[in-house]
């Protein structure tokens, strides 16, 4: 029988409500199949791929108490992370105590039965060097010899003991003394102090927040000195440079450093701004946004976007796009990914076409259409305006980039931080808030150049989520993820769709808001729009009407259209233009024709159109001596000469074409490869299935309490020894930014010895598909 762990006794002695928290905030963990036991969901919740997924969610305090707890020897005491933190006034432990109810709730950091807190072990072993500081002495000193230490407590003036776990102890305890430490380190050369402060970690850092891994460091000067006393230590088991003993560091950095704990957010200069006109602005920008939208995809439907042979809209077709759509390119791209995630938007062939969906979101009012691409916008997981990578070459648009959680993360990052923000104020310049976001949201990712987050605060004026500095009402509902009020409030601040145009003497026709389905196609067929915003402007000319009678309208059709749309009657000089443009339209025709048939004798030509065993060369008598057939030319020459005519060919310059027979040579043949082998089929991963819905939380806790508290024994392997960590939960500690469904297929691969492909895609779109097969895991590496 299992002995439970100490995170399955811990939420069994929670209550229905406290578990439903930890529910709600780890929902990746009560996924279908459901936990059948608290100790089932305990060992799902320490499973490093869960651990990963709660880690962006956090905000700075968290992770720096997350990593100052990791810097003690778990289980630690409150009172212990609170001196290592500095928290010593009250406000400052009330913060404390908050910031531990959230990594609890998380089931990240809980407190066992003794009022110590543990630690989720992927958690732990998330920094290589918490704070900065290594393994303690006796840790690193396990493999040492004897005379080794012997000699570092000759050094140190220690009389060494006989045995060499007395002489550890011996070295242990006088390392533990800050007092004797500070000594020898004040009798140490210049060179040797400054190399053990600069590994202490008491000069000047960089104010940024370090996870997974250490800063390198460059060469060391004066190491010996510190290696023959056990002020630093080399390690034999791992290449690098000698390893300093957490008890000094901790002593080198001196009695008044505390680990870093920022639990209040960064200020921001602030200014008064009204409700009024917080609305205004957001309803002016998401009308705006709403009306280019419409036309982005309006120019989608009338030419399908090419896609490159990499993938993805490269910037000649976004050019395209934003002359015919009148909109920048920040409005396109963003317009292209929303549309795309809700379904607007699918690969056809070589194209990028609109669906079926498409026609029904068109034929809805502006606060429905906007509410469609916001609700996208709030869970893309890709920054969609950001048009340059790292080495500022351009970025396609769709290029089915992998999933980035930190762009969503940035996301929900600002939308929290505006959301705290002093009711009434606003910030005084919107990139400041990217301060805030980085508290909120510290592992969520920024895009290079520029101000931090400064893209994905455009993306949100862009949208009327934030506006003069502030939340809006929509801001709100999308936070919250209250889709019924946000509806609500579209509404109310996006007017519904024009149906009526200011049509000028100028030919030109105004319409101010966004306009209705009917009447942009309307204005699209028979004119050429110039702006699209606020108000959209389209120009008459004499193309745009020919353009419109090509389509096969007629003159009185066009001008009956366009009254029934204009808010008065319709100007003299539009009238003249379709009158004569419509006048001249259709004087020269053209047919298409793949061959031509001319003769000099009109009744041989007759005798031919009236044939009937030539009828299905289509050919049509244009003039008496000329015929035009749908066949190309080698087919009608062949049937022209079945029927017993005797045709001549011509050349492009009319010339007679000369027909020789070229006597018929074999292919140069193609060499054996060197070797062949048997390849075995080979399936292709596919996508994964539609996530399914997740259980309520207060109905999954309440039958997890009533369920048995022992965990289900591990699955046996095929040699009976119980298998300790799966091949899933390993692919899923070393490849973190693969989803879940990959996971899972790829570790199913590995386990069955089967192929499986996968698709490369790199930050510029490329992609490459290759089949792997005779796959070995040997973390970190995967050998095929």
């Amino acid at each position: 029988m299992n002995s439970r762990s100490p995170l399955a006794t811990w939420l069994g002695s929670l209550d229905g409500s406290r578990l439903a928290r930890v529910l709600g905030a780890r929902k990746d963990a009560a996924l279908p199949p459901e936990p059948r036991s608290v100790g089932e969901l305990a060992d799902r919740l320490q499973r490093p791929g869960s651990v990963a997924l709660a880690l962006p969610q956090l905000a700075l305090p968290h992770l720096q108490v997350a990593e100052a707890l990791a810097a003690l020897r778990v289980p630690a005491s409150r009172d212990a992370l609170a001196e290592l933190l500095g928290a010593a006034d009250d406000d400052t432990t009330r913060e404390l105590e908050a910031v531990l109810e959230v990594l609890a709730d998380h089931a990240l950091v809980w407190p066992d039965g003794a009022e110590k807190l543990c630690m989720a072990g992927p958690l732990r072993r998330a920094w290589d060097a918490p704070l900065g500081l290594d393994a303690q002495l006796e840790e690193l000193l396990s493999g040492a010899a004897s005379d080794e230490l012997r000699g570092m407590l000759a050094a140190l003036g220690v009389k060494p003991p006989n045995s060499k776990s007395q002489r550890l102890a011996a070295l242990v305890e006088h390392h533990s003394d800050p007092a004797r430490i500070s000594s020898v380190v004040a009798k140490a050369p210049a060179t040797v102090r400054k190399l053990l402060e600069d590994r202490a970690g008491t000069g000047p850092k960089p104010s940024r927040f370090n996870m997974f891994g250490s800063p390198s460091l460059g060469p060391e000067l004066g190491a010996r000195w510190a290696l023959d006393r056990g002020f630093l230590i080399q390690d034999r088991h791992r290449y690098g440079r000698a390893r300093m003993p957490a008890e000094v560091a901790l002593v080198l950095r001196g009695p008044g450093w505390y680990a870093p704990f920022q639990p209040v957010p960064p200020s921001v200069g602030l200014a008064p701004v009204s409700l009024r006109e917080v609305d205004r602005e957001a309803s002016a920008a998401a009308s705006a946004f709403t009306a280019g939208a419409a036309s982005v995809l309006s120019a989608c439907s009338a030419t399908a976007p090419a896609r490159l042979k990499s993938g993805g809209i490269g910037t000649r077709e976004l050019a395209r796009i934003g002359k015919a759509s009148q909109t920048g390119d920040a409005v396109v791209r963003l317009t292209l990914e929303t549309a795309y995630a809700a379904g607007l938007l699918a690969r056809d062939g070589d194209r990028m076409a609109p669906t079926e969906a498409y026609d029904a979101w068109a034929e809805q009012e502006p606060p429905e259409q906007f509410a469609v691409l916001l609700q996208s916008w709030r869970n893309l997981p890709l920054t969609p305006t950001r048009a340059r990578d790292e080495d500022d070459k351009a970025l396609p648009a769709l290029a089915g980039a992998p999933p980035c959680n930190g762009c969503v993360q940035a996301r929900h990052g600002l939308l929290a931080a505006a959301s705290r923000l002093p009711a009434g104020q606003g910030a005084r310049v919107a990139s400041d808030l990217g301060a805030l976001i980085a508290w909120y949201r510290p592992l969520a990712d920024s895009s290079p150049g520029g101000p931090p987050f400064a893209t994905v605060i455009r993306e949100a004026e862009l949208l009327g989520v934030l506006a003069r500095g502030a939340l809006s009402a929509i801001g709100i509902h999308l936070r919250t993820g209250d889709m019924e009020g946000l509806g609500i409030e579209c509404r109310r601040l996006l007017p519904p769709a024009t149906t009526t145009a200011r049509i000028g003497a100028d030919l030109t026709a105004v319409v101010t808001g966004t306009p209705s389905a009917r009447l942009a196609s309307l204005l699209d067929s028979v004119a050429n729009r110039e702006t699209s915003a606020t108000a959209s402007v389209w120009r008459f000319s004499a193309g745009s009407v020919r353009r419109a009678l090509d389509a096969g309208r007629t003159p009185e059709g066009i001008v009956a259209d366009l009254a029934a749309v204009a808010a008065g009657p319709l100007p003299q000089p539009l009238s003249y233009l379709i009158a004569d443009t419509a006048r001249g339209h259709g004087r020269v025709r053209i047919a298409p024709a793949a061959c031509v048939l001319h003769s000099d004798e009109p009744a041989l030509l007759a005798e031919l159109a009236a044939h009937r065993k030539l009828a299905k060369l289509g050919l049509r008598q244009v003039a008496p001596t000329v015929l035009i057939s749908r066949g190309p030319l080698d087919t009608t020459l062949t049937a022209l000469r079945a029927e017993g005519y005797a045709p001549a060919a011509e050349t492009a310059e009319g010339t007679v074409c000369i027909e020789r027979a070229r006597p018929r040579r074999a292919a140069a043949p193609v060499p054996a490869p060197r070797s062949s082998s048997a390849r075995g089929s080979r399936t292709a991963a596919g996508r994964a299935a539609k996530e399914a819905a997740a259980v309520d939380p207060s109905t999954l806790a309440t039958r997890l309490l009533a369920a048995p508290p022992a965990a289900p024994e591990p699955e046996p392997r095929d040699d009976g020894v119980l298998s300790a960590i799966t091949t899933e939960e390993t692919v899923t500690a070393w490849a973190k930014r693969l989803p879940c469904s990959d996971i899972r297929q790829l570790a199913h691969a590995i386990d069955t010895g089967q192929a499986i492909t996968v698709e490369y895609v790199a930050t510029t779109g490329s992609r490459t598909v290759r089949t792997l097969s005779h796959l070995t895991l040997d973390p970190p590496y995967l050998e095929a």
